[in-house]
């Protein structure tokens, strides 16, 4: 098991999760606003410690091998973990999940972090496709997946923190999906 190496984009410092990131990780996630659109198997309300817990029980034992997660960091800000972009191999069906602090939303970042963590999955570890999901009417999300050049492919029934939303929105990219929306991007 290795570490995956840090990434870094014209304004983000994605390093991986360690368990140094838990109270920054906990404080900027036990947030409604940015946990509502998540899969219900997130508790809410969120318990203490439960970064911590999920750092070390989900995300260590396995990190490097089958799932990398990375601590989104700003440049301007590079002590504070203020989202982070999660990657599997194994979907389920969906490889990737992110958040981001409910404060930093709108400014580009998270699009930022997931081509970046996108790029790696597909030359680094080869990948050929990747599956996205987000809850329907997650018009956010949405926009993240289309930026990158994802179609979508389908819903199902699915279960939230916020239990207004009960459908998840499936989308593909493909690796030449995904190379033709790089060279074509400004």
């Amino acid at each position: 098991m290795s570490n995956p190496p840090t990434l870094t984009t014209a304004r983000l410092i994605l390093k991986p999760l360690v368990v140094e990131h838990a109270d920054d990780y906990e404080k900027n996630f036990a947030d409604y606003e940015v946990v509502r659109f998540l899969s219900d198997q997130v508790p809410w309300p969120y318990p203490e410690g439960g970064a911590r817990w999920f750092i070390e029980n989900v995300i260590l034992p396995v990190q490097g091998e089958t799932r990398w997660a990375w601590g989104i960091f700003l440049k301007s800000e590079p002590e504070e973990c203020v989202g982070a972009v999660d990657l599997w191999r194994d979907g389920v069906p969906e490889h990737r999940g992110f958040w981001l602090a409910h404060r930093h939303w709108g400014n580009g970042y998270m699009a930022e972090a997931c081509d970046a963590v996108t790029d790696y999955a597909f030359e680094q570890l080869g990948f050929e496709e990747l599956i996205f999901s987000n809850a329907l009417g997650n018009s956010r999300s949405a926009r993240i997946k289309e930026k990158a050049g994802a179609e979508p492919i389908g819903t199902r029934p699915a279960g939230f923190v916020d239990p207004q939303f009960t459908t998840s929105q499936l989308w593909r990219l493909t690796r030449v999906a995904w190379s033709s929306a790089k060279s074509s991007a400004p």
